[in-house]
């Protein structure tokens, strides 16, 4: 078995690192800041506490690789994907989002304030105590999604598939429901949520 590569408090500023295959290599404290890692393929990563301010990964690849309280700030991730990976604690600000995928990714305790994620598909994904505050969801696939401690303080969900979604009733009081396709037992905890009693 492969040792893992450690890397702690390493500066990639402005580095010029297109088309890399990184597999098994860990970052800690590491600065990507304006690093051009365009079509990047990393597998089993773990990145933590790295800042990738104005980071172009555009077009890269991430599978099982964990990006953990990492900063993403006018971060290009345009056509990139993410398989079975964790964004866990990120904070994403102003990124180039669109088109982006996401399969499978823990986006538990991460922040997405006013982040454009309207059209995607997010069925299923985990969203606990992710902050979705004012973010553009309108039309996205939130079905089955776990949404139990998200702060979705005016998120746009109108055309948004929420059916199976778990959603609290913080939530459910928070975002901007009109129009969103819900299942009769988010209706029911809807109503709950404004005090109604179903009978």
């Amino acid at each position: 078995m492969d040792n893992l590569v450690e890397e702690v408090g390493e500066d990639y500023a402005d580095a010029n690192l297109p088309n890399q295959h990184w597999e098994k290599r860990s970052f800690t404290d590491c600065d990507f800041t304006e690093a051009d890692l365009r079509e990047l393929v990393t597998t089993g990563c773990t990145f933590t506490r790295c800042d990738f301010t104005r980071t172009d990964l555009g077009e890269s690849k991430h599978h099982a690789t964990a990006f953990r309280q990492c900063t993403f700030d006018r971060t290009v991730l345009t056509r990139s994907s993410f398989t079975s990976c964790s964004l866990m604690g990120s904070n994403f600000v102003d990124c180039v989002l669109r088109p982006v995928t996401f399969t499978e990714v823990d986006f538990t305790l991460a922040s997405f304030v006013k982040a454009p994620l309207y059209d995607l598909k997010l069925g299923g994904q985990r969203f606990r105590e992710t902050n979705l505050s004012e973010a553009d969801l309108r039309n996205t696939d939130l079905s089955g999604a776990d949404l139990m401690g998200a702060r979705l303080l005016d998120a746009k969900l109108e055309g948004a598939d929420l059916r199976g979604a778990k959603i609290d009733a913080n939530g459910l009081r928070q975002a901007k429901l009109a129009g969103a396709v819900i299942d009769v037992d988010t209706a029911i905890a809807f109503a709950a949520a404004y005090g109604l009693v179903v009978s």
